[in-house]
């Protein structure tokens, strides 16, 4: 059977380890975040989002990551404080991972082996791109940083 977004396992902000069969039956978006990048006022549309339609089985995954320009360097403590007074976030947040690279943690592998980025390439260029997985664990998109969350409702709202 090939593998599922369910497979993974992921590690909250406080070292607790999150089976992802969990969230069985939610449709996602899945992001690479950055508290010192240009995308990072994102965060704001992102909890729109979570906020608006969490109640209808929808979540948003926040994956801090500081691979791109050293743009998240404070630890899961920090992030999660920046997060909650910067842009009162509320969707969840999990531990510093790699996206790219040697130490690339297993579900960004199954992310980007899913949908592929520009030219078929599947390195993760910067912070803030995006994945929709819908309510079955299917990833049906991937979004460039430059892709509002704002802009994705529609598609979300087609999923729940």
């Amino acid at each position: 059977m090939s593998p599922s977004i369910y497979d993974f396992e992921v590690k909250t902000t406080t070292g607790e380890n999150i089976k992802l069969d969990s969230l069985k039956g939610k449709a996602l978006l899945i992001v690479n975040v950055a508290s010192q990048c240009g995308f990072t006022p994102q965060y704001k549309g992102l909890e729109t989002l979570y906020r608006k339609f969490k109640d209808q089985n929808f979540s948003v995954l926040g994956f801090p990551c500081n691979q791109f320009g050293a743009q998240e360097p404070g630890d899961d403590e920090e992030i999660k404080k920046f997060c909650s007074l910067t842009y009162d976030v509320t969707f969840p947040l999990f531990a510093k991972i790699d996206v790219n690279g040697p130490k690339t943690h297993p579900l960004y592998q199954f992310l980007k082996s899913e949908e592929k980025g520009i030219l078929g390439t599947e390195a993760i260029k910067w912070n803030f791109t995006k994945f929709l997985v819908s309510k079955t664990g299917e990833v049906l998109k991937r979004y460039a940083p430059t892709t509002t969350p704002e802009s994705i409702e529609k598609e979300i709202v087609e999923l729940l």
